[in-house]
């Protein structure tokens, strides 16, 4: 079966999605700053820049899923603008030995990329460590054991549940989306064995869902398949939909999906099973209905099932009664134990995450503050959120307006308002750095968790 042939608008979108996560490209430096690499103990390599007019502050950046490239920002923008502001940089290329799910190692690379550092450049007198999307986990784990290390932590559209959590929700709607329009890679979703078969299978998922966005009865099943994905109902060029408007919404998660979702996350889940050496997600046991009740989308999936004249609860049903896919215990323990984070928190750490997050939703950041607040460590957690589209898509301003914020609560051992939604505006609107866009939010459950 030939591959879908996206619009130039999509495969700009698949393009810019799989850069996000992967992290800036290290050629070009400032004028201004030196650079020095090397390379770790299990062949991970490092770098760092260092500004001539050096804060003393040393960022610690944990990059995205994907090629195991050394990178020490989140953006180039965003690279200049703190060299500028004279605060080094440094981050490692995790072990480029395994898989890009490369959790197994980035938290121990990125504190030996600190000590090199500090060794061969000079030693900081505050370390501030700083994530993106899978490397926003990292940076969980680091703020959760980094004392003595690090001093704070800043997260962008962090990974924060966890790898468990994402593998079952994504599992959930590759199992909604199989189930009523693929049957025949119904129970070929884990266990696979290329990424290029994770790849066709993404191919064939994606066809069948255009083809059934056709119908009012696709359209009501890819609505429930969204919910249980977690997907957001913002896509990219077009305002967001508004309440009550289901179809739109529908309309709008498609457009998610249409344009290459599913071609980036089942490879993505197949990398996670090769890191931890088995399928590390299951179904058998779970409640469909349970599950969409408590999905923010809920309201929606209803409405569309009965202007389609559709039974919803007998499609739950159909989806209880197939669940019948195990985990492998071993991969399951070794995700857990090296993909998770959310327990304690040893520094203060602020996470930011866009409220239209199609490819890590934000509704991790409500499973996150649950763990960190049994935890007992609410105190050192704030989160903040900018309405806006798609992964990662930070402006430079939103960036460097996070990290004052962790600098306030550094030099003064306190939040106060630095991490409201309106003071991180006003501080993002004084940059000059590309505007601002912070808004006051609260994200819904996290559908999916077992």
């Amino acid at each position: 079966m030939p591959r879908p042939r996206f619009s130039t608008f999509a495969a700009a979108c698949a393009t810019a999605l799989a850069t996000t996560l992967i992290g800036p490209a290290t050629g070009a430096q400032a004028a201004t700053a030196d650079h020095y690499s090397g390379t770790l103990s299990d062949g991970a390599t490092w770098i760092a820049d260092k500004p001539a007019q050096w804060n003393g502050t040393l960022l610690l950046f944990s990059h995205g899923f994907g090629p195991t490239t050394a990178a020490d920002a989140p953006s180039a923008a965003a690279r200049q603008a703190l060299l500028d502001a004279g605060y080094a940089l440094v981050g490692s290329s995790y072990d480029p030995n395994g898989s890009m799910w490369a959790l197994d190692s980035a938290e121990r690379d990125q504190f030996a990329a600190l000590t090199a550092f500090r060794r061969q450049v000079g030693a900081p007198t505050r370390v501030i460590s700083v994530g993106q999307s899978m490397g926003g986990l990292i940076n969980a784990q680091i703020a959760r054991d980094g004392a003595g290390r690090v001093d704070g932590s800043l997260g962008l559209c962090g990974l924060v549940a966890g790898g468990v959590d994402l593998d079952n929700y994504q599992l959930d709607a590759e199992y909604t989306l199989a189930t009523f329009f693929d049957p025949a890679d119904a129970d070929k979703l884990v266990n696979l064995d290329s990424q290029a078969d994770a790849g066709a299978l993404a191919d064939r998922l994606t066809q069948a869902v255009e083809t059934a966005q056709q119908t009012p009865t696709g359209r009501a099943r890819i609505a429930l398949a969204a919910a249980f994905l977690n997907l957001t109902d913002w896509a990219p060029g077009q305002q967001p939909s508004t309440p009550g408007d289901f179809a739109g919404q529908e309309q709008q998660q498609y457009a998610w999906l249409a344009q290459g979702l599913l071609g980036f996350i089942v490879p993505a889940r197949w990398s996670v099973e090769q890191s931890a050496g088995g399928n590390t997600s299951w179904n058998k046991g779970v409640d469909y209905a349970g599950l969409l009740h408590k999905s923010s989308h809920a309201k929606q999936v209803r409405a569309l099932y009965r202007d389609a004249g559709l039974d919803l609860r007998t499609d739950l049903n159909r989806l209880t009664r197939g669940a019948d896919i195990s985990a492998d215990p071993a991969a399951v323990a070794h995700l857990k134990r090296t993909s998770t984070a959310g327990q304690s928190l040893a520094v203060p750490l602020l996470d930011i995450h866009t409220t239209a997050d199609q490819l890590v939703p934000v509704e991790q950041e409500s499973a996150f503050a649950g763990r960190v607040r049994r935890a007992g460590d609410s105190a050192r957690l704030r989160q903040a959120y900018v309405a806006r589209q798609s992964h990662c898509n930070f402006t430079t301003a939103e960036v460097v307006a996070g990290l004052h914020a962790v600098e306030h609560r550094l030099d003064t051992g306190r939040w106060d308002n630095s991490a409201t939604s309106a003071e991180l505006q006003h501080s993002a609107e004084q940059l000059d750095l590309g505007g601002a866009a912070f808004t006051e939010y609260r994200p819904g459950r996290l559908t999916g968790t077992r």
